[in-house]
């Protein structure tokens, strides 16, 4: 049996993680919390609303909209990066060797750990930052597609990889041969960055905010339908032409999904507050969180897929400890 520890923590969750095996959580009120023992300590991050949250080499990287960058330590020390252009910080990403990025507004910064930083500028908005597995390259989604930059050398000129419509958010597969970008028209689109081929993934009836990497990167999972939608890219053309795995169907909508880092297991949240695992061969479900509350907003895994955290939009949060 799972054992489950709950924590009400009175803010919007916006983001759950590991800091090695202490848990966190970025809150909408600008603390980041840190599970000791049984209470769920305050650090104070942020004036204002911690907008986006990452892990970064064993630190969990924050911008808000009080234009500071941040990265706390599991101990609760705080290193917060004043921004020249003291705006929202919309987006953050973390890269290899404690590289990180943030933008604001049009403009995305790739900011190394000696301070140096490189500022990339786009004709549009922001959607969402994303490096790739190998190599410094960072990847901005913006309106009409996504732009890929060298980092480590200014004479390369970007890649641009063109799609119509607001592209909101970008993640590379573990392998680095794809990535994927969620889109404002309830849909998921991605290239194949070797020959820069299209992949189109329709058919939900809301945004699919939420994606995850299942453990060897043969699916993508996805969230936006009233079951957690797997895309599979196994095959040489990816996912085009192949049906998805549909796991946990229920009548409320996946808003958050979570792939074990070890299993073809998968762990979901629902607009409800539910929060259940599926697994991949035989969809076997085991419900941790019933009914109750608001949408589940996060959900993380440790390193060792032995405990999962979840946090909802009401700021309720919890732990749940598997059994050995």
């Amino acid at each position: 049996m799972a054992t489950i520890q709950e924590f009400p923590l009175a803010a919007f969750v916006v983001e759950a993680a590991f800091l090695g095996d202490t848990p966190v959580f970025a809150l909408g009120n600008g603390l980041v919390r840190r599970v000791v023992g049984g209470a769920a300590e305050p650090v104070a991050v942020h004036t204002g609303a911690i907008l986006e949250a990452t892990v970064a080499d064993g630190r969990l990287l924050t911008g808000g909209d009080d234009g500071v960058v941040a990265l706390t330590s599991a101990d609760g020390s705080v290193e917060k990066i004043e921004t020249p252009q003291k705006k929202w910080i919309d987006h953050v990403a973390a890269g290899p060797n404690g590289v990180i990025a943030y933008s604001s507004g049009k403009t995305a910064t790739l900011r190394h750990p000696d301070g140096r930083e490189r500022a990339f500028e786009h004709k549009r908005s922001v959607g969402g930052l994303a490096f790739a597995p190998k190599g410094l390259r960072l990847a901005v989604a913006r309106y009409d597609g996504v732009t890929l930059w060298w980092g480590g050398t200014e004479s390369a000129a970007p890649v641009e990889l063109n799609w119509k419509g607001a592209h909101l958010g970008a993640m590379f597969s573990p392998d680095g041969k794809y990535i994927v970008t969620t889109m404002q028209e309830n849909a998921l689109h991605g290239w194949r960055l070797g020959d820069g081929k299209d992949m189109r993934m329709t058919g939900y009836p809301a945004k699919p905010r939420s994606l995850s990497w299942s453990a060897k990167g043969r699916f993508l999972a996805s969230s936006g339908a009233p079951a957690a939608i797997l895309w599979p890219f196994h095959y040489k053309d990816g996912p085009m032409g192949r049906p998805p795995l549909q796991l946990g169907p229920r009548e409320q909508l996946v808003t958050r999904v979570a792939c074990h880092p070890r299993e073809e297991t998968v762990a979901i949240g629902y607009a409800d507050g539910v929060v259940l695992t599926v697994r991949f061969a035989d969809t076997k479900e085991v419900v941790f969180r019933k009914a109750g509350g608001s949408a589940v907003s996060a959900l993380a895994w440790d390193k060792a897929g032995d405990r999962l955290l979840f946090g909802c939009e009401d700021g309720a949060a919890g732990i749940v400890t598997l059994a050995g």
